[in-house]
């Protein structure tokens, strides 16, 4: 059996005792490779072009650039890497406007190591990481779409429900005896319907609207 590539990892925090705690603790991982590090975001997204990772341990409050332009920059440029918000800081108004602007999870500084690998392979997996404080902050939250949820089809609402509990298109695709294809279609449409940006705003908005189980 051909061994599977280990997930490329880029630290991105302002404070270097933090990244070198977590560079520690990944080197160990036997699936997981630290391939850089950056001090600010704005480093943080030209290390991300040139090192191309896979996940982006990303802190929301720095200097300078913070977690949060960093996010639409690389969205803006394209970038493919998956973000997973390490903070210390869990406010509603820290925590939604990083889920927004594209990060895949969330997770606090003081998470065990363990689960902080297991989230790293989750996000990557193409899973959306919604902790309990995630989901509390944008069920307080007003607007964003919530007069369009009838306009789903049966289909689509199943399909949202999975997207909700971190299925990617090939889970869905088997969970509703669907080709990949068409998963892909009623993702699109999901979208479209709801006038989200990206999986990750579709499965916050099924967790607020009671689609998620």
């Amino acid at each position: 059996m051909p061994e599977t590539r280990a997930i490329r990892v880029l630290i991105v925090d302002d404070h270097q005792v933090v990244r070198r705690g977590l560079r520690t603790f990944l080197e160990v991982q036997d699936d997981i490779e630290v391939v850089g590090e950056a001090a600010d975001g704005s480093a943080g997204v030209a290390a991300a072009e040139e090192l191309r990772p896979d996940v982006i341990l990303m802190d929301v409050k720095m200097p300078g650039t913070d977690g949060v332009e960093a996010l639409g920059q690389l969205r803006e440029r394209g970038n493919a890497a998956r973000v997973l918000i390490v903070t210390s800081f869990t406010e509603r108004r820290t925590i939604v406007p990083a889920l927004r602007a594209g990060a895949a999870g969330y997770v606090h500084k003081d998470i065990d190591p363990d689960a902080l690998a297991g989230a790293i392979r989750s996000v990557h997996a193409g899973h959306v990481l919604l902790q309990p404080e995630v989901a509390g902050a944008l069920l307080a939250q007003e607007g964003g779409g919530g007069g369009r949820g009838g306009s789903l089809t049966d289909r689509e609402r199943e399909v949202l429900a999975l997207i909700a509990r971190g299925r990617a298109n090939r889970e869905i695709a088997r969970a509703l005896v669907l080709s990949e294809k068409t998963v892909k279609t009623h993702v699109s449409n999901i979208l479209m319907k709801l006038d989200l940006a990206d999986r990750t705003q579709a499965a916050l908005w099924a967790v607020r609207h009671g689609i998620a189980d």
